[in-house]
């Protein structure tokens, strides 16, 4: 009997991206702004062109200052590639994998992706993975949005399978748990010290609309430190979750990091460790953000002694234990492949199984490969349009004014 054929499973990898040498940081960030979703116009959307170019040319010079004094570039896209290579060898041996990364500011932009996706002449299936454990608005939906304005409606012959989020399943946890846990070795006595969950902000705007971010970030952090607790004897006694990269006046999550660091030190806090809490690879928010302007504001509030900083996983071989890695992927891949039944794996643990069941076995896959989550650059405020009257120039200086009252990082980003 001839060996039955894999299946053809085309995966989509979205990030947000990252400029790839200082020459390119203002197309990145003219990117960024042309972003309906960063700057609602309305009926005036035809000065978006126009605005973008001007914020992004203005905000250069400061962000390339920063971007090279962390190597001069940004590493998402270095980092997504490997994560892409990784998951690829780990499917392959039970589907027929095309995986391929739709960056939403730099390249590889969505059209890229997309241009592969359709140039493959049969694909049994569709996979839509966000690299962003914690849905937002401002990523998983932006994200999401602009695959289906560029790819098009899912048709018949293609089915699609979303992976929205997976902030709470067992293998994400256990991995940051992992990870964490080897940071502690650092620190005489890890139960001592503060665990500072730093995650990236959101405007309340965006909260108030419903967005499920803060809730899932929650989550995670109880998750990690109930797991953590029974796995480690010396797990911290006390942990705080933070919020890093407001900017404007307008009312952010709280609390912030920088807040968060000098209350902690006015208490006489002086062991820590920081825990980016929202990213699946490092960028400018951990690179420089925590790593240079965080270790500046610590040693300002007087934490000095053993300062630590919990460094992004970002290549899935340093995050787990082969042999829990081998036994989730054997059973996540076998199922997405339709090969073998979920129940036949008796290795896997009941939990892992169960999640699995609830969403498609390639996020989980997914979820086992990355240790953390991904990189929120700065969000847009959903705010509406007002109401519009009078002369064109009046309409465009309304609708301006209006924008960067609701949005007023606009000018500061990154």
């Amino acid at each position: 009997m001839a060996p039955q054929s894999k299946k053809r499973v085309g995966i989509v990898l979205f990030q947000l991206g990252g400029p790839d040498s200082l020459a390119a940081v203002e197309a990145f960030l003219r990117n960024l702004f042309l972003d309906p979703d960063i700057i609602p116009l309305g009926p005036l959307n035809f000065i978006r062109g126009p605005l973008a170019r001007y914020i992004a040319k203005k905000r250069t010079p400061p962000v390339a200052l920063r971007y090279g004094q962390i190597g001069r570039r940004s590493p998402i896209g270095i980092l997504t590639e490997r994560q892409r290579s990784k998951l690829v060898a780990a499917v392959s041996p039970y589907v027929e994998p095309v995986a391929v990364t739709a960056m939403r500011y730099w390249k590889p932009l969505t059209e890229d992706a997309v241009a592969a996706i359709k140039k493959e002449n049969r694909l049994d299936e569709l996979v839509l993975l966000p690299l962003y454990p914690h849905y937002s608005y401002a990523t998983t939906l932006s994200s999401l949005k602009e695959w289906r304005r560029v790819f098009g409606e899912p048709v018949d012959t293609l089915p699609e399978r979303t992976i929205e989020h997976f902030f709470d399943h067992p293998l994400y946890i256990q991995a940051l748990v992992t990870n964490i846990g080897k940071c502690l070795r650092q620190f005489p006595d890890s139960s001592r010290i503060h665990l500072v969950f730093s995650a990236h902000g959101l405007p309340m705007s965006l909260v108030e609309n419903g967005d499920p971010y803060p809730r899932h970030i929650q989550e995670t952090v109880r998750l990690v430190c109930e797991s953590g607790a029974r796995k480690f004897p010396n797990w911290p006694r006390t942990h705080v979750l933070c919020f890093q990269s407001k900017v404007g006046p307008a009312k952010w999550l709280e609390p912030s990091f920088v807040g968060t660091l000098h209350k902690l030190g006015n208490e006489g806090v002086k062991e820590m460790l920081v825990v980016p809490i929202s990213f699946v690879t490092e960028h400018i928010e951990t690179l420089h953000e925590i790593n240079i302007e965080g270790r500046a504001d610590a040693k300002k509030a007087g934490i000095e002694l053993h300062w630590g900083l919990f460094k992004v996983v970002n290549s899935p071989s340093t995050s787990l234990a082969p042999t829990n890695i081998a036994s989730a992927l054997r059973y996540f891949a076998m199922a997405a492949s339709g090969s073998v039944a979920a129940s036949s794996d008796a290795s896997v643990p009941k939990p892992i199984a169960s999640a699995a069941r609830r969403s498609f076995s390639i996020g989980g896959i997914w979820s086992a490969l990355v240790s953390q989550a991904s990189s929120v650059d700065t969000p847009a405020a959903q705010e509406g349009v007002v109401a519009i009257s009078g002369t064109p120039t009046a309409r465009v200086a309304r609708t301006l004014v209006v924008c960067f009252r609701s949005q007023p990082w606009i000018m500061a980003y990154p």
